[in-house]
């Protein structure tokens, strides 16, 4: 199937952001750094990407209303009514961004009923877009070349080794043990380390397996590339192996979750008993 309409400008308007992004990024002068009242760092950058992004949504005949990380704050009593929105990460890997590393991303996500239905994950520095719609399919779009479909991998543990995206800031004891339980089923383990919301790209692109994260996450660092996934064939559950699912609660915070390459991969029965512990 052909990208919609909508994804095209999503897309679009996540390059304009990236443009914005690349102009500080490429700048030989030191990179100013604020600490929010979280901890997270903030630029220049996420500010111009914000505004940009907010601006160009704005002005889309779909008048949804938007929730950004660098939003003013916005109650649960008022967004529990909104059935659709656009929700965004105009800079999601701050912390790449200022090590100049590459590995950071625009994140537009359209959330429906808890549900992010459609989203677009485009890497300033490569010039790449992931994009993905439910129910349409899920594309890697690099330059001036045509969509090339994402294609998940299928797991078959008697023939195929076993690709782990661990987060290169946020691994630990329950992380390892996540991988040692699955060293019992494949042949060979390999980990992979990347920042952002790319490590879901990796999964939905064939190029890792699963990505179990058991640290803080918001919901706007993963509902983009949630979408994209999902829309590839992969999906995102819980540690109880419920889907994921956004604007549920008052907190933005994600609860502790699996992304997996192959949704009908039996993950249940390899991890349950190292999660329960």
């Amino acid at each position: 199937m052909e990208l919609s309409e909508q994804l095209r400008q999503m897309q679009q308007i996540a390059c304009c952001a990236g443009k914005e992004i690349l102009s500080i990024y490429e700048d030989s002068r030191p990179t100013d750094v604020m600490v929010k009242a979280d901890n997270s760092p903030l630029t220049e950058a996420d500010r111009r990407a914000h505004n940009v992004i907010v601006e160009q949504l704005a002005a889309l005949p779909e008048k949804y209303p938007i929730l950004s990380e660098e939003s003013d704050a916005v109650s649960f009593q008022q967004r529990r009514s909104w059935e659709t929105y656009w929700l965004v990460d105009p800079l999601d890997g701050t912390k790449e961004f200022i090590s100049r590393n590459g590995e950071f991303t625009v994140n537009i996500a359209l959330v429906d009923n808890g549900i992010a239905r459609a989203g677009v994950v485009h890497v300033p520095v490569s010039g790449v877009s992931y994009m993905g719609e439910l129910g349409l399919g899920a594309w890697k779009l690099a330059g001036d070349e045509p969509p090339r479909p994402l294609i998940p991998t299928s797991l078959d543990p008697k023939s195929q080794h076993l690709r782990i995206i661990a987060s290169r800031n946020h691994r630990g004891p329950n992380i390892d043990r996540i991988i040692s339980a699955l060293e019992q089923d494949f042949a060979a383990v390999e980990v992979v380390s990347m920042g952002s919301s790319l490590k879901f790209c990796l999964l939905a692109a064939g190029e890792a397996d699963i990505y179990p994260r058991l640290a803080p996450t918001s919901e706007w660092d993963t509902a983009a590339a949630h979408a994209v996934l999902r829309a590839a064939g992969g999906d995102v559950v819980t540690t109880q192996f419920v889907p994921l699912r956004y604007n549920q609660k008052a907190e933005l915070l994600n609860p502790h979750f699996i992304a997996v390459a192959d949704a009908s991969f039996d993950w249940r029965a390899k991890l349950a008993p190292v999660l329960a512990v």
